[in-house]
């Protein structure tokens, strides 16, 4: 019987994780023996996957949800049976709100699909002047960019659908999902989908139009989804079990356990050994190295070895973020709060991102007579108000709330969170440096690098992403033998 081949996954949030549960899936169904160790520096497990639960209150520090549209999630419940507890967003109540002119406008229906027979929801939003609707419809008549070149968000949607509708409503809706600048973020690392749509149609409209009708109505019997889900009792819970499920495939799970450097020395002709030195002066080996960590941290690691590749990983610039979920008596916010929550535009000029009515979002969040709001703030250029302590960042979100909402009642329940350098921002040529980036750790067979900071931010994309890394990490060892 042949020894185990041995993994090392450095890093325990959702990526690391969901890398090493790969690795083990993949390695059984090529019937390789592996022993496989997850490390990770922090007193706990999941990364920006934190759940709080006082009383009956659930809030979510980090990510509350998850696309459904991309499978890589449910599926990943469906292995770890967590799929009777995916709960959608409620029913009633779905709309969203956009800022404009010191006051909130509803969203129009369909938004982001751009389906024509919903833009009469657009005319009467008041979000677009008539010259603004106007010139957002000469989509279908504005011919395909003859180039092939990266192109910011910012760029082309204003050269699509004009500086109104793009300042005014796409602005934050795209931008605010990576607490980004939309003038320097990538469209093609960002929002591929629309690139394709241009280069296929012509129009992102008549683009739009064309693959809804051809969609597909899902799974006959599988439970209908919500454009976002999430988890009854909080997303920790996906954590929690998968964390379980790889102890129980014989996974080592090691928590403060920092990686202070990587060395490498020959191991067979054409084959590395990583050696791990740990902060407390021990050391580890391994025939395949996984760094599911920040594209900063995986920088300082790996300088040494290559340092074109630490330099590539430290231009991915990371943003700076807080959540400041508060929970109030129902009552004394009667009328102030409607739908699901708000976006702010950058042109504002407000602290606020975004704000979410969690509890008229989604079920089970806070008890009977109880509202739970979720504000966020800082993002690239809007990170000054992260330097405030909790005291004072708090009273600013509530000026704001009170100003925008009419909400001055005083909250029972605060919960700050911050995230410093939680955010990668994929700017102009990260997929290019991204190609560069593989090349250059192609001369080490078994170091793979995985997470947010690359090929997708949200959780569906970080398992995809530890699949593929798994998929590499089997393939190389499937190919060599021990001696």
């Amino acid at each position: 019987m042949s020894r185990p081949r041995t993994v090392i996954i450095v890093g325990g949030g959702i990526s690391g994780l969901a890398t090493a549960f790969a690795v083990q899936e993949q390695a059984a169904a090529k019937g390789l023996p592996i022993q496989c160790t997850v490390l990770e520096s922090d007193s706990s497990w999941g990364g920006k996957i934190v759940t709080h639960r006082i009383g009956n209150l659930v809030t979510e520090a980090g990510p509350d949800s998850f696309l459904s549209q991309k499978h890589a999630g449910l599926d990943l419940c469906a292995k770890l049976g967590l799929t009777d507890q995916l709960i959608n967003t409620n029913e009633t109540g779905k709309k969203a709100f956009v800022l404009h002119g010191g006051r909130l406008h509803e969203l129009p229906e369909g938004l982001v699909s751009f389906v024509p027979k919903q833009l009469g929801s657009f005319l009467r939003s008041g979000l677009l002047s008539w010259t603004g609707l106007a010139r957002m419809g000469l989509d279908v008549l504005i011919p395909r960019s003859p180039s092939d070149n990266d192109e910011s968000l910012a760029s082309f949607f204003r050269r699509r659908f004009g500086a109104q509708a793009f300042e005014r409503v796409l602005e934050p809706l795209m931008a605010g999902i990576y607490a980004g600048d939309a003038e320097q973020m990538s469209l093609k690392a960002t929002f591929p989908r629309f690139f394709e749509l241009e280069q296929q149609y012509g129009s992102i409209i008549r683009g739009m139009m064309a693959t809804t009708k051809r969609a597909s109505p899902g799974p006959p019997n599988g439970p209908t989804r919500s454009m976002f889900v999430s988890l009854k009792n909080g997303l920790s819970d996906l954590i929690t079990v998968l964390k379980a499920r790889l102890e129980q495939q014989g996974v080592k799970c090691r928590l403060g356990c920092r990686v202070e450097a990587v060395r490498v020395r020959s191991y067979q002709l054409g084959r590395w050994m990583y050696d791990l030195i740990l902060e407390d002066g021990a050391s580890l080996s391994t025939e395949s190295l996984v760094l599911a960590t920040p594209a900063y941290v995986s920088a300082d690691l790996l300088r040494p070895l290559t340092p074109i590749a630490g330099e590539l990983l430290e231009m991915i610039p990371y943003a700076s973020t807080a959540t400041i979920a508060m929970a109030y008596p129902a009552a004394q916010v009667t009328g102030a709060v409607e739908g699901f929550g708000f976006i702010v535009p950058r042109i504002a000029g407000r602290n606020l991102i975004a704000a979410t009515w969690t509890s008229l979002k989604w079920p089970h969040r806070a008890p009977t007579g109880q509202v739970l709001i979720r504000c966020y703030v800082g993002g690239v250029g809007r990170e000054a108000i992260l330097q405030l302590d909790d005291v004072e960042l708090v009273a600013t979100v509530r000026a704001e709330l009170s100003a925008l909402c009419g909400i001055k009642a005083e909250p029972n329940y605060v919960k700050v969170n911050r995230w410093w350098k939680a955010m990668p921002q994929y700017t102009l040529g990260h997929l290019s440096r991204l190609t560069q980036l593989d090349a250059t750790l192609s001369c080490y067979p078994g170091l793979v690098l995985t997470g947010a900071g690359y090929r997708g931010v949200g959780i569906p994309d970080c398992i995809r992403d530890g699949a593929l890394a798994a998929a590499k990490i089997i393939q190389d060892l499937s190919g060599t033998h021990p001696s």
